[in-house]
């Protein structure tokens, strides 16, 4: 699937809103965190509906408003936007999980360094 044609590139684009907005609030949260911080999102969100029960979400203070801010954007849209379903919200999470693990490379806020101007 080519980038254009995904009906959900909004979902992405509104979590790296609110990772943009941590990164700046958060001056200690590095990618390394961030990544932390969306797994744990992804763990949050599946909790929300009844899945995942056995996981834990960690309550790191660098990450609570990246797993807050992801599971919010979760329950606005999920069921109820463009059909967006559990499962495609997962992987739209998990797709910004490995542009933050791409964009570690350039240093420990490489991911920030590299949305702060498009987001």
């Amino acid at each position: 699937m080519d980038i254009n044609d995904d009906i959900h590139l909004d979902v992405c684009q509104n979590i790296e809103a609110g990772l943009k907005v941590q990164y700046e609030v958060c001056p200690g949260l590095t990618d390394k965190l961030c990544v932390f911080g969306l797994e744990n999102s992804v763990i949050a969100i599946k909790q929300r509906y009844g899945y995942a029960k056995n996981e834990k979400v960690s309550n790191h203070p660098l990450i609570g408003g990246i797993i807050e801010w992801c599971v919010d954007i979760g329950l606005e849209r999920i069921g109820k936007v463009n059909n967006l379903t559990l499962q495609e919200y997962v992987s739209r999470i998990e797709k910004i999980k490995k542009s933050v693990v791409l964009h570690s490379a350039y240093g420990a806020r490489g991911y920030y360094d590299f949305i702060k101007n498009f987001v």
